[in-house]
């Protein structure tokens, strides 16, 4: 390992930071999961779907 390198740690991997990096698309990974789990309870406990719930359709 040189001077110039440093390991990793895990606040690294989760800190939020700007532009296509490994950090920014686990977060987007993140946050798509909650949005999918979101739509999944909507239409779960409304009987509907997202859009229907929303009047937008």
């Amino acid at each position: 390992m040189t001077s110039s390198t440093k390991a990793k740690t895990s606040s690294d991997r989760n800190g939020w930071v700007w532009g296509f990096t490994p950090q920014t698309e686990s977060w987007n990974g993140r946050l798509a999961m909650i949005g999918f789990a979101s739509v999944l309870l909507v239409e779960l406990f409304s009987g509907q779907g997202v859009l229907h719930f929303w009047n937008l359709l």
